[in-house]
């Protein structure tokens, strides 16, 4: 479809005055009409849709604390834009040109602004966030709440359980139920975005600029992702109800785990951006005059070397074009079908381009690799956490600063390793095997890296540390401590943790810091010396170990991202050229379906099963505040390296099935002829199967 509309431009281009164009002289002074000023908006609109798509990777560890939800609930929440997007994308190659791109690529957005806002009505709706659990919503937040009180004083306690109502479960459906609909609402909306835009640049852009066109708005477009862990790291550093802050202020530090950062902040400030984003689309025309010159620096630094590529690929294509009129893929015959048609028809190419090995095996491959990466994006921020307790700011930073630029380097050599070195399918495969074995090598170290979750007083114990913790310790026996608090303490002294200062047996609060933030118990009877202890969890002792930890995960991830352009060039190889635009599609939905979508539930549900220690609300499971950090790390880092095994593995078949095609082409060319008809016999199966060879 974009070679028919095209041919129409190129047409309409050369005669003065042409049917797309009725009054030129009118269109040319409009910046709306010039392709360059749609690829700068457009390069600002996909930064915007990337960055409010990613933001909640960046916040899931708040949401969960903030809303009572588990890691598998968090995973299935963070791919549910892939839901919307996957059951409407297929439908982008019938619709095509048909319709007016640049006005429904900003109906997409206008969604997408929908979403971000409609993401941040949970925190509208609910009560101002309570890290004490007790009181009513309008009294200010008790120090003293959590304090051990004698057996007879238990009505301190009834609060909280009296505040489990019917009310209060279905505000919690309603709050996940609205972020479940913004999510399908943020997957649907970002389905034109994309393709539409990349199809209308490269129907109007000269065909010399395209290519450069397109890299540009790749490599803008790249820096969304770590934009928004870097709004995020911003953004989590304000206190969540910074807009409703309670009488007296906060007695939290952001190191403090029932610390809740403003996250719906970060949605509204995507939102905004996406919305002014999506204003100019109004104005673009549905078709515009084909760009006539090329760019001059373009041209001066490529025209020696690469004219006469250039003309013989014109040649070629115009011939090709000319070939075979009937034999276009699925993506030209599109616009001549009815909904209904393409709907029977597109099982069938599906089918018959699934039955590529080479096809199939890049696919997989790529399929593992987006699951890694999305497990690794939704859950690396929260591992952070727990594993080297630092804050979700922090961890943020580090994913936004180092690891994602890195993987976009990563992207960038390997094209151009691709592009200098020319290289054929043979190495192409090779450079993919070379990639994903050395990530997989990185990540090995990361599995020592770490330590085992700290003595928490009644919850874990650790079997290397000396006894003496039992369940409940007989110190704190006088104490009537609720079971749902949590306002840990820490005795520094020897490094056990208790989750009130109830179960340390503290009676008072004997100091606060100048800025009132950080609060210190005493006449703490589990404590030696009985205190002060301060407010907030211990720190883990393998802390230091955070920035080698994500060096090499960085690294890592740079080495397997070098496969993305070799991978592309193995399918685009891999297919009959008639088929090669729906091939792509089908790599892109088949990776939605297998890898974006699970992925996160599987990696969520795998962290749930390290959890030692469940937060109850009113009788439900709720969030998890103490985690097996030995278990965390090894089975969270054992999936990771699973799906780069997996990758590693189709690979390695890939080679294995190039070798074998190029030892069968040597013994053909060695066997001696025996005659003209053998020749023409064997001639005529040999062109066939060219195409679709690697």
């Amino acid at each position: 479809m974009p070679n028919k509309h095209m041919k129409v431009m190129v047409d309409t281009e050369d005669t003065p005055g042409g049917k797309s164009s009725p009054n030129p002289q009118d269109l040319r002074p409009s910046v709306f009409h010039s392709i360059k000023f749609f690829i700068l908006c457009h390069s600002f609109l996909q930064l915007a849709q990337l960055m409010i798509s990613g933001y909640l990777k960046s916040s899931i560890s708040t949401v969960e604390k903030r809303f009572g939800l588990s890691s598998q609930t968090s995973g299935l929440l963070a791919a549910f834009n892939e839901v919307g997007n996957t059951a409407l994308i297929v439908f982008v190659s019938y619709f095509g040109s048909r319709v007016h791109r640049p006005r429904l690529i900003g109906y997409g957005a206008i969604l997408v602004t929908l979403a971000g806002v409609l993401m941040t009505v949970p925190h509208f709706i609910s009560e101002p966030y309570r890290y004490d659990h007790t009181g009513s919503v309008d009294m200010p937040q008790d120090l003293e709440a959590s304090l051990c009180l004698p057996a007879t004083d238990t009505p301190t306690s009834a609060p909280s359980n009296s505040s489990c109502s019917g009310y209060t479960e279905v505000q919690h459906l309603t709050v996940v139920g609205i972020m479940f609909m913004a999510q399908t609402l943020l997957g649907v909306g970002s389905v034109p975005i994309q393709p539409f835009g990349i199809s209308y640049i490269d129907d109007f852009a000269h065909n010399s600029n395209s290519p450069l066109y397109l890299g540009i708005l790749f490599a803008v477009t790249t820096m969304g992702p770590g934009m928004a862990y870097g709004l995020g790291s911003l953004m989590l550093r304000l206190y969540v109800d910074i807009d409703r802050m309670p009488e007296g202020g906060i007695s939290l530090t952001s190191k403090d785990p029932r610390w809740v950062g403003a996250w719906w902040l970060g949605f509204l400030i995507s939102a905004g951006a996406v919305a002014l984003a999506a204003i100019p689309y109004f104005f673009f025309p549905k078709e515009m005059p084909k760009e006539g010159h090329e760019l001059h620096f373009w041209r001066k630094g490529l025209a020696v070397s690469e004219a006469p590529v250039n003309r013989g690929e014109d040649a070629s294509s115009e011939q090709n074009s000319g070939e075979n009129p009937e034999k276009d893929g699925l993506a030209q015959i599109a616009p001549d079908l009815t909904v209904t048609q393409f709907i029977k028809v597109f099982p069938r190419v599906l089918l018959r381009t699934l039955r590529h090995p080479i096809f199939l095996l890049v696919v997989l491959s790529q399929v593992c690799m987006s699951s890694m990466v999305a497990g690794m994006a939704t859950f690396l921020p929260k591992f952070l956490e727990r594993q080297f307790s630092i804050t979700a700011s922090y961890a943020n930073l580090l994913i936004g600063c180092l690891t994602i630029p890195l993987a976009i380097v990563g992207i960038v050599v390997g094209g151009i390793l691709v592009k200098r070195l020319r290289l054929g399918p043979m190495r192409c495969g090779t450079l993919c095997l070379l990639g994903t074995l050395s990530g997989l090598l990185f990540s090995l170290p990361l599995f020592f890296m770490g330590c085992s979750t700290h003595q928490i007083a009644g919850i874990y114990h650790q079997p290397d540390v000396q006894p003496g913790l039992e369940l409940f310790p007989g110190c704190m026996e006088p104490c009537s401590c609720p079971s749902d608090d949590f306002n840990p303490v820490c005795d520094t002294s020897t490094g056990v943790e208790y989750l009130t200062p109830c179960h340390a047996g503290c009676t008072r609060v004997v100091q606060e810091a100048p800025d009132k933030r950080q609060v210190f118990y005493a006449n703490c009877s589990c404590v030696a010396g009985g205190g002060p202890v301060p407010a907030g969890s211990c720190d883990s002792t393998c802390s230091h170990l955070v920035l080698p930890f994500m060096i090499l995960v960085s690294l890592g991830a740079a080495l397997a991202s070098v496969t993305h352009t070799p991978s592309f060039m193995l399918i685009l190889r891999g297919v009959k050229k008639e088929d090669k635009t729906l091939a792509v599609g089908i790599q892109f939905m088949l990776q939605r379906v297998l890898a974006w979508m699970p992925s996160p539930v599987i990696h969520g549900s795998a962290i749930d099963t390290t959890c030692v220690y469940w937060a109850q609300s009113c009788g439900r499971r709720a969030v998890c505040r103490y985690y097996d950090h030995n278990l965390l790390r090894n089975r969270f880092l054992g999936l990771q390296f699973f799906f780069k095994t997996g990758s590693l593995a189709c690979f390695t078949l890939i080679l294995a099935i190039l070798r074998q095609q190029n030892k069968e082409e040597g013994t053909k060319e060695t066997i001696p002829s025996p005659g003209l008809q053998q020749q023409l016999l064997d001639s005529g199966p040999k062109k066939e199967p060219e195409e679709s060879r690697v």
